[in-house]
């Protein structure tokens, strides 16, 4: 029986900035091989598992991102501290004074990422945000020779945000980094592990894709590998449910179960699973909640556009301060995201696969 708790905990706290996901799939594909009938990975390393179905079946695409958003040593300096390049989408004020683990040659190496102390601020320098590029990390070298030949730092080496996932004060909820997206990782092998003695009339693909943070990379290659007639991506939604961040900007909230991102900058839904959703959640009395956002950007767009199109819908777990070292799921919203995940596939046949597809 799958302990989910512990597998979030497990997926949070591996390093996996985009490009770099090798300890990330290590853990996805441990986990689904018991689950699948088969497993490989595509040209981009993205991680696509098999529940075979009939042959000439229709296929089902569950997919969820291994990438987190991280850094890449651009340079090191002739003092010894790190220059980096942002993988992802920073807020410059998000990386300052964070540990980081910068993934080298050698092992791990910590690092921070140095601040002018506030005691000799000028008052205009304490009221600006520092840019990023502004900013370094030390990681305890006494020149760059040491940060080489010591600790194997090199240019192109992968930094990822070093924060210990937990869970926050005996709650529901969840503390860690990188829930966009091992939230979705971990409903897409809930999923599998309820559905492995299922027969169903249709292939379903497992995906875990790469580099979705840099461009949504990994969802394209692997969208053409498969080749699917739905596309379910799983994702960390955004919560509105805390000061300084309105209703008008995200309507999720936690606890409050799954949601259905109804725009996004990168895709519409499929309005015919749209409403499939939305009907399964009311038939199983899952709560369901609808959010709609004006920017963002996920691997069901390119589920969506490959070949000739595929009805594709975005669900996702709610998640506060994405894109940070530190932020909140709640298990439950997790935990009703499988299910329905769970409910969608087992409800699906041949007819209505063929019905989503069609405009007529």
């Amino acid at each position: 029986m799958l302990n989910l708790e512990s597998l979030l905990l497990r997926l949070s706290n591996a390093p996996g900035p985009p490009g770099f996901e090798n300890a990330v799939r290590q853990i996805v594909k441990n986990e689904l091989d018991s689950y699948v009938d088969s497993l490989e990975t595509d040209g981009m390393g993205s991680l696509i598992a098999l529940k075979n179905g009939p042959p000439d079946s229709p296929k089902i695409m569950l997919s969820a991102h291994m990438d987190e958003v991280g850094l890449l040593v651009r340079y090191i300096t002739s003092d010894g501290f790190i220059k980096f390049q942002n993988l992802g989408g920073w807020l410059d004020q998000a990386l300052i004074g964070q540990r980081w683990q910068i993934m080298t040659s050698k092992g791990i190496v910590l690092g921070i990422t140095g601040i002018k102390t506030p005691h000799i601020m000028s008052v205009e320098e304490r009221g600006k945000v520092l840019k990023g590029e502004s900013l370094f990390l030390d990681v305890g070298a006494k020149n760059k020779t040491d940060a080489e030949e010591r600790l194997g730092i090199r240019p192109g080496d992968p930094i990822a945000p070093s924060s210990e996932a937990t869970i926050l004060n005996k709650s529901e909820f969840i503390l860690g980094k990188a829930w966009d997206d091992r939230a979705g990782l971990a409903v897409l092998i809930a999923v599998m592990e309820s559905i492995k003695d299922t027969n169903l009339p249709f292939h379903v693909y497992a995906v875990a894709t790469v580099q979705e943070e840099v461009g949504l990379r990994g969802a394209h290659t692997s969208s053409y590998a498969v080749n699917p007639d739905i596309g379910l991506n799983l994702e960390s939604g955004v919560a509105g449910d805390y000061p300084g961040i309105s209703q008008y900007e995200a309507q999720e909230k936690l606890n409050g179960g799954p949601a259905i991102f109804l725009h996004d900058s990168s895709m519409l839904p499929n309005l015919k699973l749209r409403d499939f959703v939305t009907e399964t959640a009311d038939k199983a009395g899952i709560s369901l909640q609808f959010n709609v956002l004006s920017g963002y950007g996920q691997d069901g767009a390119e589920m969506q556009k490959a070949f000739e199109g595929t009805p594709a819908i975005n669900l996702t777990v709610p998640t506060r301060y994405l894109h940070s070292h530190n932020s909140i799921i709640s298990l439950e919203d997790v935990k009703l995201a499988v299910k329905l995940v769970e409910k969608c596939i087992s409800t699906l046949d041949l007819k209505l696969i063929e019905s989503l597809k069609n405009f007529d």
